[in-house]
């Protein structure tokens, strides 16, 4: 296995955490899922997440991120990655 900086593997695995901790909220009069993630995580991080358009902060004072289509498609590429399993029976 490869070795990753610490920088590097707190920003992956930061990500592949609000992943795993998401919750779903779906639109009134569409099909449409939105996944969101409590912001319990260095800020920092959270902020260069959002810079790279993985995740969507809103409102600073919100204390949930929103995660972008691009965010899901890289958080599951860490779950192969790092071998990590989805919950059973999750849509994403």
């Amino acid at each position: 296995m490869e070795h990753t900086e610490a920088k590097q593997a707190m920003k992956e695995l930061t990500m592949a955490l609000l992943y795993l901790s998401r919750f779903c909220e779906r639109e009134k009069f569409a099909e449409a899922e939105h996944f969101y993630a409590w912001k319990g995580y260095d800020f920092d991080v959270l902020n260069e997440l959002d810079d790279e358009d993985l995740i969507r902060q809103g409102s600073h004072r919100s204390k949930s991120v929103y995660l972008t289509e691009a965010g899901k498609e890289y958080a599951r590429s860490l779950f192969e990655k790092y071998g990590i399993d989805d919950w059973k029976g999750t849509t994403a």
